[in-house]
Order: structure tokens, then C-alpha cells, then sequence
């Protein structure tokens, strides 16, 4: 049971005035945001949305037979060099919409008979996104809702976004700061990833799937890239240390999109050797693999 219109609303608010000198994220950019300064995630005050719809190509217990309801939030607070969605997530080209329009789509999502509500890359939105649920919850929204993002996230914000998030979907990139820095930009990623990821464990516990769907829980994806690059054995064995009931997808897709040239290492495909290598590595340290 989600917390009352009311409650909601207050956590937005709050979160609104955290952007006035904006830290909602671990970038701490502290630029206006309330004055729509632009921060390190391209946006100022508003929502930004490049495009929603029922998504087949999630994980299956996202998907089922009606699809996730995912939302692609425009910008990023963080900058991969390999990002495969860069068209969206390291510019924004699109119109703001209202907060209203943002309830709106959720309830449309969940007309379309989509199974969840896949909030992608909504960090540095945050603010509005809890507002939209605060109208949507209003309206009848009672399919779960997923939160989609780096991993890289603050833990005061999170701790907001209790009993609102149903799932948490983070991504745990590297296991060494220096790798996140020359890649990503960011700075401090393991401890943040690491801290987040307790909360939300904290928060929702072990994935529970009913009836070949997710209705709560977290579970973990990490992409594969090439030649070792993400200091493996200290993401599976901090994720462990959390709770081995944690799953993990290991993510086989990567190809060289971006500035990926830019970087030799970062220039090819994945060979199935690294995946397969990857993916023992995970299950050496006793976590269970789903896809």
C-alpha cells in the first residue's frame, strides 16, 4: 500500500527544494535548478520525456505478455562514453511536459494493460516523477513501479522513495572508482553504488516473482564490455555481501556506440568468452543469474 496523496506530495516538495542547489544525486552539482540552471544531467525545472510505451525487450518477468510500461526520461547524471541511448541521455532536444501529463501517461501505460511502470534514467527527475505518482496513485494506479537507473544515487533521496518504489532495477557498472571516472565521469561510484544498493535491498528485499512476473524486490544488470574493463570480482563480491539473494543479470549486448572509438579497448563486441567468464564469476560467489 503506497502512502496517501498527501504524503506523497510532501516527499515531492522536498524534493524540489533539494534542487535549488541541486544535490538529488551524488554529483552535488548545486546549480538552481528551481531557476532552471542546467546541471550535469542536461536538464533544469521541468520533465523531460523522449518517448513511453509497452517495452518487450526487458527482463521477462518485467515483460510478460502485455509488456513493462517504460518511460525514457531525457538526460543522465552520468556520462558513459559507451552509452547506447546517448541520443537521449546526453542532450535534451525534447519539449517539457507537466507533471500532470506525466500521471497521465502512467495511467495509460497501465490501460494498456503493461505490467509495470519502468521509470528509465529518472534519478535527476525525481522530484517530478514522485509528484506524478502522488496524481496517478490519485487516479487508480495500482501496477508496480520500477526504478531504472545507474546506480548511482543519493541516499537521502532514496530514502524518500520508500513505499513508492515496488522495484529497483540498478545497474552496478564497475568495482574501481578510477574505471567509472574515465568512463563515465563520476567520481566515488562504488561507494555510492554499494550504499545505494543497500537501501534498496533494505527498502523492497529479495525479488518476488508471482505468476512468472516481478511485483517487488531488486535484482542488479551489468553489461559486459570488453577486456576486463570493470573490475569484476569487487562487484560480485560487494553485491554478495548485501545478500546473495540478489540476482543479477549479466548483460551480453554491449557494442561500441558513442565515443567508444575514442577509447581502443572500448572499440569491439564482447567475445563469448568474456561473457561466459563473467557470468561463472557470478555464480562463484553464490549469486543466481536471470535474464
Amino acid at each position: 500500500m503506497r502512502p496517501i496523496y498527501e504524503k506523497i506530495k510532501r516527499r515531492a516538495d522536498i524534493l524540489k527544494r533539494r534542487m535549488k542547489k541541486c544535490n538529488l544525486c551524488p554529483r552535488k552539482c548545486g546549480v538552481n535548478r528551481l531557476n532552471n540552471e542546467i546541471g550535469a544531467c542536461k536538464t533544469g525545472y521541468g520533465v523531460f520525456v523522449s518517448s513511453y510505451g509497452p517495452h518487450f525487450g526487458e527482463e521477462s518477468f518485467l515483460v510478460g505478455n502485455g509488456g513493462s510500461g517504460t518511460i525514457f526520461f531525457s538526460g543522465c547524471n552520468i556520462t558513459c562514453v559507451y552509452c547506447q541511448n546517448w541520443q537521449i541521455s546526453q542532450s535534451v532536444k525534447e519539449k517539457k511536459i507537466s507533471v500532470e501529463k506525466l500521471a497521465n501517461i502512467m495511467i495509460e501505460l497501465q490501460k494498456m494493460n503493461c505490467h509495470n511502470v519502468n521509470l528509465v534514467s529518472p534519478t535527476h527527475q525525481i522530484a517530478f516523477i514522485v509528484e506524478a505518482v502522488s496524481i496517478a496513485v490519485e487516479k487508480g494506479l495500482k501496477i508496480p513501479i520500477v526504478y531504472n537507473c545507474s546506480g548511482y544515487e543519493s541516499l537521502y533521496t532514496l530514502e524518500l522513495l520508500e513505499g513508492l518504489i515496488d522495484i529497483y532495477m540498478p545497474d552496478f557498472k564497475y568495482g574501481e572508482d578510477s574505471i567509472a571516472l574515465k568512463y563515465s565521469g563520476i567520481k566515488n561510484y562504488v561507494a555510492h553504488t554499494f550504499s545505494a544498493l543497500k537501501e534498496m535491498h533494505r527498502q523492497v528485499g529479495a525479488l518476488k516473482i508471482e505468476n512468472n512476473l516481478a511485483v517487488r524486490g531488486v535484482f542488479v544488470r551489468h553489461l559486459v564490455l570488453p577486456e576486463r574493463l570493470t573490475a569484476l570480482e569487487k562487484i560480485f563480491q560487494l553485491i554478495s555481501s548485501i545478500s546473495r539473494d540478489i540476482p543479477v543479470n549479466i548483460m551480453s549486448q554491449y557494442y561500441p556506440a558513442y565515443k567508444a572509438h575514442h577509447y581502443p579497448e572500448l572499440s569491439r563486441k564482447i567475445h563469448v568468452e568474456e561473457y561466459n567468464e563473467v557470468f561463472q564469476m557470478a555464480k562463484d560467489f553464490g549469486l543466481k543469474i536471470i535474464a
